[in-house]
C-alpha cells in the first residue's frame, strides 16, 4: 500500500473512509498515525465489532487453558481499544451511528460506559449486539436525539423501568428488537411508552400486549415457544397503517387498528390439519381470528401466507371486506384452498389478484375458485365468474399439465379482466410452447391481455 496516496488526502474524505471502514480503524490509523488525533474527530460513524478485529480463526492444536488466555487477552485488547478511542473523541462532534457486537466483553460495567458515552454525544442510531447476556442500565439508557435503535440477541434492558422513569427516547422514530429477552410481560410495553415518537416498530420477540398511538409500521415475527398455545394477543395501534404479522395464532384478539391499509398475515395453526381419504377433516382446531379480521375489514391491501389461507378457514367467520382492492395469496401444495370461494364473495371491489405458486392441497371443500373441483358440481355459478378483477398476476408459474388447467379456469371465469401478468417459476425455462400454452387459452373477457414478465 502506498501509505502517501492515503496520508495526502483531504481530511475530510480520511474520516469519510474511516466511517465506512470503522472495523479495521486500527488498522487503518496505523497507516495514519501521524494524524490520528486529527482525523478520528471527522469520523461520524464508529462499528465496534469484536469478531471482526480481535478475534481470527484459533489454532489447530491449541489446548483449552492457552485457548482461554489467548481470548482473554484479545478482549482485554478491544476493551482498550474501545477505552482509547472513545476517549480520543471526549471533545469530537456528534457520532452519528454507533455500534457495538460483543461476542466476548462480559464486563457489564464497562459497556454501559461506552453505551451511555454514545448517548451522550447525540449518537442519531444505536446497534448493540451481544452473544452472552448483557444488561443495559435502563436508569441511564435515554437520549433526546437517538432515532434509530437496534438492540439484538444477548443485550436486554435491565433493572426496573418505571411507567414515568427509565427508558426515554422522545426523538426515536424507528426501534428494532430481536430476540431481547426482558425480564418481565409488563418491561417490553414501558419500552416501547418510552419512545413516544415511535413511527417504526420490527420485533423478533413473543408478543401479547403492544400498545402504542403514534407508530405507523410494524413487523412483529412471534414464533417462539410455539408449543404452549396462547390465550389471546392485545394490539392497540390506531394509527398503524401497515402491518407485517408472523405467529402461531392465538385464542382470541384484542385490537385496534383504525388506520390499516396494509397487512401482510403469516398465521399458523399449532397442529397440521389432517385430512382423510376423501379430503374432509374433523379435528379440533385453536384459535380464533374473527376479531382480528373484524378490526382490518376497512383494509386496502392484504398479503396471505398459505398457513393464513387455512386459518382464515377454519378459524374465523369472514366478514365483507368492502374497501379490499388488492388480494396476494402464496400457495402450498400440503395447503388447501378452501377459503378462496369465500375470500373471493366477501371482497365485492377487489380489482387486483396476485397468485405466487397455481398448485395447493386437492380437498373436498376445495371450492369452485379452482380447477380441481368435481365434475358434478360443474353448473354451480363459479365465485370468479362474480369477480370484478381487472389484474391477475400469476407468479412462479411453471407450466405444468395442473397450472395450465388452473390458468383456463382463471380466463374462463374472470369477466372483468383486463391485464394479466405471468411471472415463469425461477428456475423453469420460458419456452415458447410455455407460452403458447397460456396465449391459446380461451378467454371471457374480450379485453384481456396476457403479458409474460
Amino acid at each position: 500500500m502506498d501509505t502517501d496516496l492515503i496520508s495526502n488526502l483531504p481530511d475530510d474524505v480520511l474520516g469519510k473512509i474511516l466511517s465506512l471502514v470503522p472495523t479495521k480503524l486500527a488498522a487503518a490509523t496505523s497507516v495514519l498515525s501521524k494524524r490520528w488525533r486529527n482525523l478520528l474527530p471527522l469520523v461520524d460513524s464508529l462499528d465496534f465489532d469484536e469478531t471482526m478485529l480481535f478475534y481470527p480463526d484459533n489454532k489447530d492444536g491449541e489446548d483449552e487453558a492457552s485457548s482461554y488466555e489467548s481470548g482473554q487477552r484479545r478482549r482485554h485488547s478491544f476493551s482498550h481499544f474501545v477505552d482509547k478511542t472513545l476517549a480520543l473523541l471526549s471533545n469530537a462532534p456528534l457520532t452519528e451511528k454507533f455500534s457495538l457486537k460483543c461476542y466476548h466483553e462480559s464486563d457489564g460495567a464497562r459497556i454501559n460506559r461506552w453505551i451511555r458515552t454514545a448517548l451522550e454525544r447525540g449518537c442519531l442510531e444505536l446497534n448493540l449486539e451481544a452473544a452472552n447476556y448483557l444488561p443495559i442500565d435502563s436508569q441511564y439508557f435515554t437520549s433526546n436525539t437517538l432515532v434509530k435503535l437496534t438492540i439484538s440477541d444477548g443485550f436486554y434492558p435491565g433493572g426496573h423501568l418505571l411507567p414515568f422513569g427509565g427508558v426515554f427516547f422522545p426523538a426515536l422514530k424507528t426501534l428494532t428488537l430481536v430476540s431481547v429477552c426482558f425480564t418481565s410481560v409488563e418491561m417490553i410495553n414501558f419500552f416501547i411508552h418510552g419512545c413516544p415518537a415511535l413511527e417504526e416498530l420490527f420485533l423478533c420477540v413473543w408478543m401479547q400486549y403492544m400498545s402504542s398511538p403514534n407508530v405507523k409500521r410494524v413487523t412483529i415475527t412471534s414464533d417462539f415457544d410455539d408449543d404452549i398455545q396462547r390465550p389471546s394477543m392485545v394490539l392497540k395501534t390506531p394509527s398503524l397503517v401497515y402491518l407485517d404479522y408472523s405467529s402461531y395464532v392465538a385464542g382470541n384478539y384484542y385490537v385496534v387498528l383504525d388506520s390499516l391499509v396494509e397487512a401482510r398475515l403469516d398465521l399458523r395453526l399449532y397442529e397440521p390439519i389432517i385430512y382423510d381419504e376423501d379430503g374432509l377433516w374433523n379435528a379440533e382446531v385453536f384459535g380464533n381470528i374473527t376479531n382480528l379480521i373484524e378490526a382490518i375489514r376497512t383494509i386496502k391491501i392484504l398479503h396471505l401466507s398459505p398457513s393464513s389461507l387455512e386459518v382464515f378457514y377454519y378459524c374465523c367467520d369472514l366478514p365483507v371486506l368492502e374497501d379490499l382492492v388488492n388480494l396476494s395469496i402464496e400457495s402450498d401444495k400440503e395447503k388447501g384452498w378452501e377459503v378462496m370461494p369465500r375470500l373471493l364473495n366477501k371482497s365485492p371491489n377487489l380489482q387486483t389478484l396476485v397468485v405466487k405458486g397455481l398448485v395447493h392441497r386437492v380437498t373436498y371443500c376445495c371450492g369452485d375458485a379452482c380447477a380441481c373441483i368435481r365434475m358434478k358440481d360443474r353448473e354451480i355459478v363459479s365465485c370468479l365468474s362474480r369477480c370484478r378483477v381487472k389484474v391477475l398476476k400469476i407468479l412462479g408459474y411453471g407450466g405444468s399439465f395442473r397450472e395450465l388447467k388452473q390458468m383456463r379456469h382463471f380466463l374462463g371465469k374472470l369477466k372483468c379482466l383486463e391485464t394479466v401478468k405471468v411471472g415463469v417459476k425461477e428456475g423453469s425455462k420460458k419456452s415458447n410452447y410455455l407460452v403458447a400454452n397460456v396465449m391459446a387459452l380461451p378467454r371471457v373477457s374480450s379485453k384481456c391481455k396476457i403479458q409474460f414478465i
